[in-house]
């Protein structure tokens, strides 16, 4: 009797450990679509402010209307016409000044973080990065104009230190660098930070107990490890520059070939006729080299992200 007994409950706890697995198995299956349903906000919301303007920046790129009869055809015109000529000088001298400014700003952001973190020093620490948050987000007119004021043809320091006689000009492309830099060092401080400090001490002791002496540990362990924080940084700074506009329009105007200032140009009609949608293909053109841009920062993030932890 009694092991009869003892079979049935068994049986029952058996059964009923099988019956609340799928149970179980079946809410957390549920919860999925709840998932869904959670991000359809987002979803809607980075289609409507991103989708419609990149559809219709597509469309006007690769269509031409007849303004005689209203009938709208495919053309790769514009498309073609983006590559030509001063839009492909402008392109290239949006590229130029990119790598440049991001090169540089890599190197000097580098230098400020790692001087920040040997210190050991938290106010130091906690004043550099309020600091470069502020200045990392500090352009636009108000940056040119205090540029302007200060460095300009009239501009204090330019006045008191005589730069004109050493052929300084903020209205040129050495000067549109020197601006983009003041914005461009402290974001990289922002993003280099983080991966100096996951530099882990016990790497340095090794190597130090291994004979390498300073240069060989940043040779061998430390610039390897950093080394897809330090080009995502670069990207990042790259695609910060290539998409910056108004510190330039309010600086230099035309006199420095960039590809904003020529997509400003035609939006605002200053173009051939028939020319107007030349500006979308240069739009069209800027949003492949920033794609290109993350598809290279996304997976060094990934792969800086595992090692740094």
């Amino acid at each position: 009797m009694s092991s009869a007994s003892s079979t049935p409950t068994e049986g029952t706890a058996g059964g009923t450990g099988s019956t609340t697995a799928p149970a179980g198995g079946t809410r957390r299956r549920r919860r999925g679509p709840r998932t869904w349903l959670a991000a359809l906000p987002l979803i809607a919301f980075t289609g409507l402010c991103f989708g419609l303007p990149l559809g219709a920046l597509l469309y006007g790129a690769v269509t031409r209307t007849d303004p005689a009869t209203g009938a709208t055809a495919l053309t790769g015109e514009h498309l073609s016409r983006s590559l030509q000529g001063p839009y492909l000088g402008s392109l290239v001298g949006s590229v130029q000044l990119s790598a440049l400014t991001a090169l540089i700003g890599t190197v000097l952001g580098v230098l400020i973080a790692q001087a920040v973190v040997t210190s050991r020093s938290r106010a130091l620490r906690d004043a550099v990065l309020t600091a470069s948050g502020v200045l990392a987000n500090f352009g636009g007119v108000p940056l040119a104009f205090a540029f302007i004021a200060t460095v300009g043809i009239s501009g204090v320091v330019t006045q008191l230190a005589d730069l004109s006689a050493l052929g300084w000009n903020l209205y040129s492309f050495t000067g549109l660098a020197v601006v983009y830099l003041y914005f461009l060092i402290p974001l990289m401080v922002l993003v280099i930070l983080p991966a100096l400090d996951g530099l882990r001490p016990q790497w340095r002791e090794a190597a130090q107990n291994a004979g390498a002496g300073a240069r060989q540990y940043w040779r061998h362990v430390g610039i390897p490890v950093l080394a897809p924080a330090l080009l995502g940084g670069f990207v990042l700074l790259f695609g910060s520059a290539f998409a910056a506009h108004a510190t330039a329009a309010a600086l230099v105007g035309g006199s420095v070939p960039l590809v904003t200032l020529k997509i400003a140009d035609a939006l605002s009609g200053n173009v051939l006729v028939g020319q107007e949608n030349v500006a979308l293909a240069l739009g069209l053109d800027m949003i492949l080299i920033a794609g290109l841009v993350m598809a290279v920062h996304l997976p060094l993030q990934r792969r800086s992200a595992r090692w740094l932890r």
